[in-house]
């Protein structure tokens, strides 16, 4: 990934974890489908570790480690979502 991408797509993600809570109502039907409790609460906790991620791989010095962070919570939050069905 070049540097300019890595950017790009780094602050992409940090600034929808920034949107979860300018704007946390517009999260909370997706959150709801992982989280079925404390939704609010989770729509806060999922932006915090995005904006973390999109910091990390905006970074080239922590652009691997964001990476892999952004995989293992994807994974995660996936697991947490089919858990629900």
């Amino acid at each position: 990934m070049s540097s300019r991408t890595g950017q790009v797509l780094g602050l992409g993600i940090a600034a929808t974890g920034l949107a979860h809570f300018a704007a946390p109502a517009a999260f909370e039907p997706v959150t709801k489908m992982a989280f079925a409790a404390d939704v609010r609460k989770w729509t806060y906790r999922n932006g915090a570790t995005e904006l973390a991620i999109g910091l990390a791989i905006a970074a080239t010095p922590t652009r691997k480690a964001g990476v892999a962070g952004l995989a293992v919570y994807a994974g995660w939050l996936a697991r947490k979502v089919l858990a629900r069905r």
